[in-house]
Order: C-alpha cells, then structure tokens, then sequence
C-alpha cells in the first residue's frame, strides 16, 4: 500500500513548493522507494492548455498527451522518470467530472454539493496513483496558498484523508516563509504562525514544516516555530535561499528532511542515499571550465518561466560540455534587417523558441538568416522550425511570400500548414497534436550522429506542419528532412549539410531532458557553439599576434 505526504504552502506564493517536492521525492527515490509526484492546481482552467505564457508559464506536455503545469517538468528532470495525465489535476477537472456524472444520472437525484461530491473527486484522484501498485509513496502538491478561497475543497479533502488513513500512511508538510526585517535586524516567526494556525483552523496540522529564509535558523528560533506550530523540533526544516534549484536535495539531505519523514510514515530498512551521480553534475556546474553566449529569441522572454524547460535543458547540456551557457535574451519583436547583426553578433549560438501567433515572427525569420549566412550554431524548436523553413524558402529557394498559413491565410507559397486532423476542430483545449509520437531518422544524417539512432520518441504541441507538397523543392535546395513521422510523413527534422549546426525540429526535445539524461539535440547544439566560441577567440588571438 502507498504512503501520501501532501505538500502545502503558506504565507505567500511562489515560495517552491514544486522544487521540495520533487527534492524530498528524489532523496527518497535515491534510498530505493519507488516515489511518484502529482500537482492539484486551484483554478478553473480544466488544463493550461489554453493559458497565456504570460500568465501560467510554459505549458508541460507528457508522453499521453496531457497539457499540464510547469511543475511537472520540475519533477521529471529530478526524478528522471516519465509522468502523466493522472500527475496533474485542476478545479475545473475536477468540476466537469462531477458535472457530467450529474447529468449523467450518477447520483441519483441527489443534491450535488462540494462536500460530498467535489471533495470526494478530488480525494478519488489523490489516491490514483497509489493505487496502481507501482509507487510506495506518492507526493501531492497542493497549488496555491492556504487561505484562498478557490484552495479550500482541496485542503478540506486531505483533512478527510488524515481523519480516514492510519497516522503512518499519510504527512502533512507545509512550506512557509521566515521573513528577515533589516530594520529589526532579525528573522520573523510570526507570519509562519498566522500560516499554520489558519491550516489548522480547517483541521489539517502539518508534521514537518518547511521554512523559506535568506538566513540561516537558529536552533532558538526553530524551537519557537515547533511550540508554537505544534511539531517537535526535528521537524522544523531550513529551506535557504539556493544558487540553483539543483542544490536543494543536498541541502535537504543536510537538514535531515528525508529521514524525518521516513520515521513519521514507519518506513524502515531503507538504504543510503545515492546521490553520486547528483553531486558529480553539481561539481560540474559549479565549477565550468569554459562560457558559451546563446541567444534565445522568442517573444515571451520577459516571463523566464515561459520557456523554463529550454533553459534549464541548457544547464544540463552546459554541465555536459563543460561550460557555463549564458543565455542571452532577444524579443523577437525588436529584430529586424537594420539591426538583426548588431544584436547577434556576439552570440555562439542562436535559439529560435515555440510560440503562436503573428507577433514577433519577422524577427525570427531576421534571426534563423542572420544564423544560415554566418555559419552561427542554430537550433530552432517547433515555431523555430516553422521560422527556418520559412526563411529557407523566402531567402534561398526565392518564393519571397512563403509563409505559415497560421500568419498568412492568402500566401501563394504556404510551406507551413495546417495539418489535416486540426481542420475541423474548433474547441482549442486539449485538441493539438499533443504527447509522443515516433520519429524515423534519415541514416547519414546530422541528426543520426546526433541521436545514435535511426529511430525515436518525441513529445509534441502544435497544429501547423511542414507542406509535404514543398518537399522536393527544399531537398534539392539543401534544407534535408533528415527525421519523419513513420506513420504520416510528417516532417519533424529539417537540417543543412554544410554548416556547423543547424537543426530544426516540429516537437519539443526540452520537455525530455533530465539531469541523469542530458537531451541529446541540447548536448551537441551547445558542443557546436563551444567549437564556434573557441574558434571565433582563435581568430581574434591571431589577429591581435599579427597586429603585435
């Protein structure tokens, strides 16, 4: 039978609740136990799927096809293992599923209310995935922050759970924050007491409280939390402010937050910690032997959330090759013919990001010629691609209208469009192409070298595709199609032959790549633009000997 701790978050937002939990779930994946972690959002979206980068961040995709919170990714990159539908759950899932049983009949006539029949869906879905067999714990992330209004069926739903399971089945861990007042010169407690007492108000007492804080906790001060929050010291936890989220499991191995939770839920003959592999890539990363500029261009670079994934595949792709990558934000926005060299020009590598819609697209098509014509690494990603096509049919074959029908309905050249299945579908959510499909790789090619594969699995998120009806005109231009759906043809990698990188693919290769397993198209876009820094340095060292 699985064992539940349910992570909460008091205080404010934002304080990384996602980030200790997936840090408690990989220190106990490292003990041996099989752990699994699953996020309850509060709003009424039934997915993000429909949600504006700007206000939601990027949308993370599984292998079945499910839009779900950023969160997830969090997870899958520390825990190194795939995650589901079943791992991300909203309000308005939860209300359609209770509304559609009612029309259904279900419930028999009966008044349908939030207590029984909300709570009990969401307490229904909260147990999934211990069912199944797989996992001997499973971590629920509770979104938002106690005392919202839109949080309370959840919260009511794991008091229900604490009543109903046996006392070592089930924890409670809250994350709250410690403020430091300068003026005062000292760490406040009070905010964490207000947090928890409004917890306890609705009938769920925390066992372990995480505490958010710039400095460090006394033993003083966190014997004050634990009277007055009613846990024993030990289960006072420190949560400092890290350098990289990467540090925080090590950090919490440090605080003892494993064994303690261990302890609570009767878990025994757990074996040490492995964490070699994690600590080699911490060495690594903070200790690079070398720097590379990479340019991400996209049109929500203001928000760093909306493209979490693809930055933190740089770090893991970075720690690979030895090198610091230090991304480089441009809004594609503010790129045109005038100044696209000036603002690229000191970069080693050059990303054009996914993304819908018109704004912002002539200057990625500015960015991906700029990156073809100077031999600068390119690797564009889902819209990146589209853009890359669009650039090679306006710029090297000569149609100088080509366009994606998503931006240009009238084109007479539309080499990106819509796919067939998207053409009669008129409900946006969850409706894309969504989740993993098969890939075959043109033996030869870059991306062979690249995957060491002739065959693969990639996740996707769009509606728009390359023309097969252009296929041969871009083949014998040099644009190969090096990677295809096996099943429809669908062209999901674009490169060219003769220079450094330039590769251009329709899924989304971010959404795969963990600390244990780097993505490969990340590792060797980031070993091109190290050869391509360390050249360029060569030139400039000549031509300074010269000078002399």
């Amino acid at each position: 039978m699985a064992k539940y701790i349910f992570v909460t978050g008091g205080v404010t937002s934002s304080l990384g609740k996602g980030i200790i939990a997936a840090s408690l779930a990989k220190l106990l994946q490292s003990r041996g136990l099989k752990v699994t972690i699953q996020k309850f959002d509060p709003y009424l979206n039934v997915d993000p799927g429909t949600l504006n980068p700007y206000e939601h961040g990027e949308c993370f995709v599984t292998d079945d096809g499910a839009e779900t919170d950023l969160d997830l990714g969090h997870y899958e990159r520390f825990l190194n293992t795939p995650t589901s539908q079943a791992n991300n759950v909203t309000t308005g899932r939860i209300y359609q599923t209770v509304i559609n049983k009612e029309r259904e009949g279900e419930y028999l006539g009966k008044t349908v209310q939030v207590i029984p029949h909300i709570t009990d869906e969401i307490k229904r879905r909260m147990l999934l995935l211990g069912e199944t067999g797989k996992f001997d714990i499973v971590i629920t992330e509770l979104g938002g922050t106690v005392g919202d209004i839109e949080s309370l069926p959840f919260v009511e739903a794991v008091r229900q759970l604490q009543w109903e399971m046996a006392e070592e089945d089930c924890l409670v861990l809250h994350l709250t924050l410690i403020p430091y007042l300068k003026a005062a010169k000292e760490l406040k407690t009070k905010p964490t007491q207000h947090s928890v007492r409004l917890l306890s108000q609705e009938g769920v007492h925390p066992d372990v409280i995480v505490c958010r804080t710039e400095h460090h906790l006394t033993e003083d001060l966190k014997r004050k939390i634990a009277l007055f929050c009613n846990v024993k010291p030990n289960a006072v936890i420190e949560a400092m402010d890290a350098s990289s989220i990467y540090e925080v499991p090590l950090k919490m191995l440090q605080e003892g937050l494993d064994v303690i939770v261990l302890k609570k839920l009767h878990i025994n003959g757990y074996s040490a910690p492995e964490l070699n592999k994690w600590q080699s890539f911490l060495n690594k990363l903070h200790k690079p032997k070398g720097k590379v500029k990479i340019g991400l261009i996209g049109k929500y670079v203001e928000l760093q959330d909306a493209y979490k994934s693809i930055l933190e595949s740089f770090i893991h792709a970075g720690v690979v090759n030895d090198c610091k990558v230090q991304v480089i934000n441009v809004h594609s926005e503010h790129i045109d013919s005038g100044n696209v060299a000036d603002q690229l020009k000191e970069l080693d590598g050059l990303l054009v990001a996914p993304g819908f819609g018109s704004r912002g697209v002539e200057g990625k098509i500015e960015a991906v010629k700029y990156a073809r014509e100077n031999n600068l690494p390119f690797f564009g990603i889902c819209l990146g691609m589209q853009m890359a096509v669009i650039e090679f049919g306006r710029n090297v074959i000569g149609w100088k209208d080509a366009h994606s029908t998503e931006m240009d309905a009238s084109t007479t050249h539309p080499v990106i469009a819509l796919m067939d299945e998207q053409k009669k579908v008129k409900k946006k959510g969850g409706t894309m192409r969504l989740g993993a499909y098969n890939c075959a790789i043109e033996e030869g090619t870059n991306a062979h070298k690249i995957y060491g594969s002739l065959e693969i699995s990639e996740r996707h998120r769009h509606r728009w595709e390359f023309n097969n009806n252009y296929l041969n005109d871009f083949t014998k231009a040099g644009l190969i199609p090096s990677g295809k759906n096996p099943v429809n043809g669908l062209v999901e990698i674009v490169e060219i032959k003769d220079h450094p990188f330039f590769v251009g693919v329709q899924f989304h290769p971010e959404l795969k790549s963990t600390v244990e397993n780097p993505h490969p198209l990340f590792v060797s876009f980031i070993a091109a633009s190290k050869n391509y820094s360390e050249k360029k340095e060569s030139v400039k060292s000549s031509a300074k000997t010269i000078t002399a």
